[in-house]
């Protein structure tokens, strides 16, 4: 091997750039009854308009909330990514590409606070922390299992194997890096699904990896668009 194997739990998330603030939801809005004046908005400060901005979340007018963007950095395992690619419309990614780099022995591990076992049926199952001998079992075979197929993968690779093949042998548990581009909202739509909240109007059961990912994006969208981020809350957490 290459790279000696190392096993972790924690998810990353980098704001790598942005243009994203209340005052983008205002000039789009008035846009519709001041025309150019609108671009007065520009300036001023939304904090004046903030019953506007509920307005719109309330009411579900959405267009004003898609001119502006924000870029994440997610470092994850690659079953967060394979749920993530679900959300299409306003968000784009590039990820890292297992066809053109070698791919590093990075591998997922639930950590001490991941809860291990489901109960009850689908609709209305609930997860549990587990045993400590489950909890024990967990961390065995999977970092065996990384090994042996990280291990034919330098196998395939060694023999002369193109690494578009050879990464066949690799699991979802693979720590991939990809970038993230979104939209306000876009991200309200992906927030909606992939975290709990009690003030969400429809609740939702996102699995706790993703929903690591979405809280950390949440914290930086509510720096930069606090108005919008506490119209979102007060009304249900529904994108508009």
């Amino acid at each position: 091997m290459n790279d000696l194997p190392s096993f972790r739990s924690d998810i990353t998330v980098e704001l790598v750039k942005h243009s994203a603030s209340d005052t983008d939801v205002l000039w789009a809005a008035r846009v519709s009854t001041a025309g150019e004046q609108s671009l007065e908005e520009v300036g001023k400060d939304p904090e004046r308009s903030k019953g506007l901005i509920n307005f719109l979340m309330r009411d579900r007018h959405g267009s004003p909330f898609e001119h502006n963007s924000m870029t994440f950095l997610v470092s994850a395992p690659i079953f967060v990514f394979r749920e993530f690619h679900r959300h299409r419309v306003g968000w784009s990614y590039n990820e890292e590409s297992g066809r053109y780099r070698e791919l590093k022995p990075v591998f997922y591990v639930p950590g001490e606070d991941r809860n291990l076992v489901q109960e009850g049926r689908p609709g209305k199952y609930r997860f549990v922390p587990g045993t400590a001998g489950q909890r024990s079992l967990v961390r065995k075979v999977l970092e065996e299992s990384y090994l042996r197929s990280y291990e034919a993968y330098q196998e395939m690779l060694a023999a002369g194997v193109a690494r578009e093949v050879a990464r066949a042998a690799l699991p979802v548990g693979l720590f991939s890096s990809m970038y993230a581009t979104c939209n306000a909202r876009s991200l309200m739509h992906f927030l909606g699904l992939r975290t709990q909240d009690e003030r969400a109007k429809v609740p939702s059961f996102p699995q706790r990896e993703i929903e690591l990912v979405g809280r950390r994006m949440e914290e930086e969208w509510a720096r930069l668009m606090p108005l919008t981020h506490a119209a979102f809350n007060a009304n249900g957490r529904v994108a508009p």
